[in-house]
């Protein structure tokens, strides 16, 4: 409830609010850090002109866990890559804590998802592979 209501107030929120709360539950998106660190998570980016998103943020486990919800702007650093020009820009917002930047953040969650899709795939191609008759 208290995440319907920061959507509907917040500038540039979403038309529909309950549109924007897709999961059921929220991982923190910071690097690994110690507990006095607030974790935070990404709901919404507000259609807005100063570039700033609807973050949960939290502390504690349990009974102990404490919340708050936070309109915040995103953090300035870019990662330029001089092999290939690109540039990515980090999502995470302003001032967060830990200064590890979106860009140099792994996830091993996604990591281990992503592979196990991949290997999911080669193996398909083998079984396809093996399936085809003997061309001359």
């Amino acid at each position: 409830m208290d995440a319907l209501v920061a959507l509907t107030a917040m500038e540039g929120g979403p038309g529909h609010p309950p549109d924007a709360l897709l999961d059921a539950f929220v991982l923190c998106e910071l690097a690994g850090h110690d507990e006095t660190a607030e974790h935070a998570s990404h709901l919404y980016t507000a259609d807005t002109r100063d570039d700033r998103d609807l973050w949960f943020l939290w502390t504690g486990t349990g009974a102990h866990r404490v919340h708050r919800f936070d309109v915040l702007p995103l953090c300035l650093a870019q990662l330029h890559e001089l092999h290939t020009g690109l540039s990515r820009q980090c999502v995470l917002f302003r001032d967060h804590r830990p200064r590890d930047h979106s860009f140099s953040v792994t996830d091993p969650l996604r990591e281990a998802i992503t592979e196990e899709g991949q290997a999911g795939e080669r193996q398909a191609g083998e079984r396809q592979a093996g399936e085809r008759p003997n061309q001359p």
